[in-house]
């Protein structure tokens, strides 16, 4: 006798597509002082120094989850927006902020508890919204799924052009109006309109990686917007232009890399910040930075 045939399952297949931007590395800022962002960032977030590379006193990598916080030493850089952390335990930040605030007294550290996120400011104005895991971060317990920039008014729906055009990334305007770009399988970059004035350009950056790494640099380059040859495996541009008009919508530098870089998809060491020489257990060392199923 004939088996009766099943409705095979409905999936969202474009759930799945990534865009060509394969992974999000880094947000840099400059620092003035390493010192107070060893502070802010280990101490007081909970992350973690990278344990392998830039260990001098003039430069440090912070892990979080797969991502990186990169601080040099030099004038203060702060970017036009917010970074969106997401951290294993709330409680166990508040803790620590309270700890260590005292120690940050006269710079332009900030702590705002909004109940479901604490929004914390850095020494020198960054300002980092930490929430706890969520299945609307995917899979993330540890990482930074989002930054969010300040964009001009009107300027959301040719910043989604430019990265699907140039960048050939998975990008979309939300509801809100915002554009919102793939940056990577857990991470988005997102620029929402203002009308308030923007600060000047700093030279802060981010650090993308392209699947597809000589079409961007190709279109990139034939509208001059190519502002360093780093080396084989990266290049740098600035300028975010309307892909039609080419007038420069807003500034901000991209590091991007090939996924032949040898840092692509570098394995990071993080770890529990709860850990101390009084409280410790065994096997307790590391973070998990994922959680949940996809």
């Amino acid at each position: 006798m004939d088996q009766p045939m099943t409705k095979p399952p409905a999936y969202d297949r474009a759930a799945e597509d990534v865009g060509n931007i394969v992974e999000f590395g880094h947000v840099n800022t400059r620092v003035p002082d390493q010192e107070l962002a060893t502070l802010f960032y280990v101490t007081a977030l909970g992350l973690t120094r990278d344990p392998f590379l830039m260990t001098s006193t003039d430069n440090m990598w912070i892990n979080v989850g797969t991502s990186q916080f990169h601080l040099p030493t030099g004038p203060a850089q702060v970017t036009r927006g917010v970074v969106g952390l997401v951290l294993p335990d709330l409680d166990a930040l508040r803790r620590r902020l309270q700890r260590v605030g005292h120690k940050l007294r006269g710079t332009r550290f900030a702590v705002a508890d909004r109940g479901e996120t604490v929004e914390v400011t850095c020494p020198w104005g960054n300002r980092i919204r930490c929430h706890a895991p969520s299945p609307a971060f995917g899979p993330i317990a540890l990482g930074i799924p989002y930054v969010a920039f300040d964009a001009p008014r009107g300027s959301a729906a040719a910043i989604v052009r430019f990265y699907r055009e140039v960048l050939d990334g998975a990008a979309h305007l939300d509801a809100d109006g915002s554009a919102r770009i793939g940056a990577g399988a857990d991470t988005v970059l997102i620029y929402r309109e203002t009308d308030a004035d923007l600060p000047a350009f700093d030279g802060h950056h981010i650090q993308i990686s392209l699947a597809d790494f000589s079409g961007p640099y190709r279109r990139l380059m034939a509208r001059g917007l190519i502002t360093e040859e780093s080396d084989q495996h990266q290049y740098r541009f600035q300028a975010l232009v309307d892909p039609g008009s080419g007038d420069t919508l807003l500034d901000v530098e991209h590091e991007v890399r090939s996924m032949r870089h040898p840092l692509y998809a570098r394995a990071l060491v993080n770890r529990n910040p709860e850990a101390t020489n009084l409280r410790y257990a065994p096997g307790h060392d590391a973070a998990l930075w994922s959680i949940f199923p996809h």
